[in-house]
């Protein structure tokens, strides 16, 4: 059996948990406004979803690097994704709020396996070279694609029926990637060697192993500090996400201004669209263009796309700059994926992934935050703030890199 035939297999999983945690940003307001005619209690178990990504990533990681069975840690991880979300289902707007705040910081600690926690195994089911190149443009791909058919999704069964089933169906999309999860073809690979060389750290219970794992956690933080390729994208990333995370208010207030203000969505469609044609545009032409040179050039492509945006004469157009610099978004993420694979060193890789993963969400909040407060002002200028943001991000990473290839890590 060919090394990448677990390709196909590992994208339905990616795809299937991913959507499960995209569709929860709008299932859990959706659901708890339905029950209790406030969107505010949805708002505060968003925050309680994501809060704990940040804290749980390097655990994440350290954790699935030392599983004895890779095949039951996935199934767990995402099985317990999958029954957060079912509980939120139950308790959302029926529950004491503590209560249900509970499930849901519970649930999300789960949320980064979803997304750097499966992306780490790329490089266990394919080679590297132009093949794993290929590969992690496709499961940018899978992040672009679901953040259209997540919201999609549970917007069509919430208007068909109630926003409840809705949130059901992305439990059974997790209870999926976990099934397939564990059916994928791990193999006996480098990934789970240590910086000494011992894959089976896993196997010593106790003390020392107790010791061990906080070595690890603090391993995955220092390897993205240390390594200047991981230090400059996670920076540079971070930052424009701070922009990122802002983009959603920021659209509804600009179709607001232009007279359309049931089309914020439509803005967020484009772009996600855009970012999705990217992905797959990598995949097929651009597979072997160097990543790091990738990097600067699609964050400032996407800084001039919202730029423009922002100074366009019409919705029709802003819809078009909005599609444009997703062109530019889709394959940014598929060169930070390559990034951080092709720079891990394999005892840490699935660390650094869920590291900055976490980093990337937690700046997202941030920028949501600062949409939120900037919102009485005219909506083209937190666009060009956005704007900027990527522009600074594109400097800072060809600042902050290495003026020379360095060796790729064994």
């Amino acid at each position: 059996m060919r090394p990448h035939t677990g390709l196909r297999p590992y994208l339905a999983t990616a795809f299937l948990a991913r959507l499960a945690e995209e569709g929860m940003a709008v299932a859990v307001v959706m659901l708890a406004l339905h029950r209790t005619g406030s969107a505010a209690q949805g708002a505060f178990v968003l925050t309680a979803w994501m809060a704990p990504h940040v804290l749980a990533a390097p655990l994440t990681g350290a954790l699935a690097e030392r599983a004895r069975d890779p095949r039951l840690f996935y199934l767990c991880a995402l099985g317990g994704l999958a029954a957060g979300i079912a509980a939120l289902a139950v308790t959302t707007g029926r529950a004491p709020l503590p209560v249900v705040l509970a499930v849901a910081a519970l649930g999300g600690g789960c949320g980064p396996v979803a997304t750097g926690g499966l992306s780490a195994l790329v490089a266990r089911l394919v080679p590297e070279g132009a093949d794993r190149d290929r590969a992690y443009a496709l499961d940018a791909a899978t992040y672009n694609a679901v953040s259209v058919a997540g919201p999609a999704l549970v917007s069509t069964v919430a208007a068909l029926a109630s926003p409840a089933p809705a949130v059901v169906l992305l439990a059974a999309s997790a209870a999926g990637a976990a099934v397939t999860a564990a059916a994928l073809p791990y193999g006996r690979t480098d990934a789970g060697a240590g910086a000494g060389g011992n894959g089976n750290r896993a196997t010593a219970p106790g003390p020392e192993s107790r010791t061990a794992l906080r070595s690890d956690l603090g391993a995955g933080l220092a390897t993205v500090w240390r390594v200047r390729e991981l230090r400059a994208v996670t920076a540079a990333t971070s930052l424009a996400f701070v922009g990122v995370g802002g983009l959603t208010t920021t659209a509804v207030l600009l179709a607001g201004d232009r007279g359309r203000p049931d089309a914020g969505g439509v803005l967020m469609t484009a772009l996600a669209l855009g970012a999705l044609a990217g992905s797959l545009a990598v995949a097929r032409w651009l597979r072997s263009f160097p990543a790091r040179r990738l990097v600067p050039f699609c964050l400032t492509g996407a800084g001039l796309g919202l730029a423009a945006a922002a100074a366009a004469p019409s919705f029709a157009v802003q819809t078009a700059l909005f599609a444009v610099a997703g062109v530019f978004e889709g394959p940014l993420l598929s060169a930070t994926l390559r990034i951080r694979a092709d720079h891990s060193p394999p005892g840490v890789r699935a660390q650094v992934f869920t590291i900055g993963a976490g980093l990337k969400i937690s700046a997202a909040a941030c920028g949501s935050a600062l949409a939120g407060a900037a919102a009485g002002l005219p909506p083209y200028l937190p666009l060009l703030g956005i704007a900027a943001l990527q522009l600074a991000a594109a400097g800072v990473h060809l600042l902050a890199r290495p003026r020379f290839r360095p060796v790729t890590a064994a």
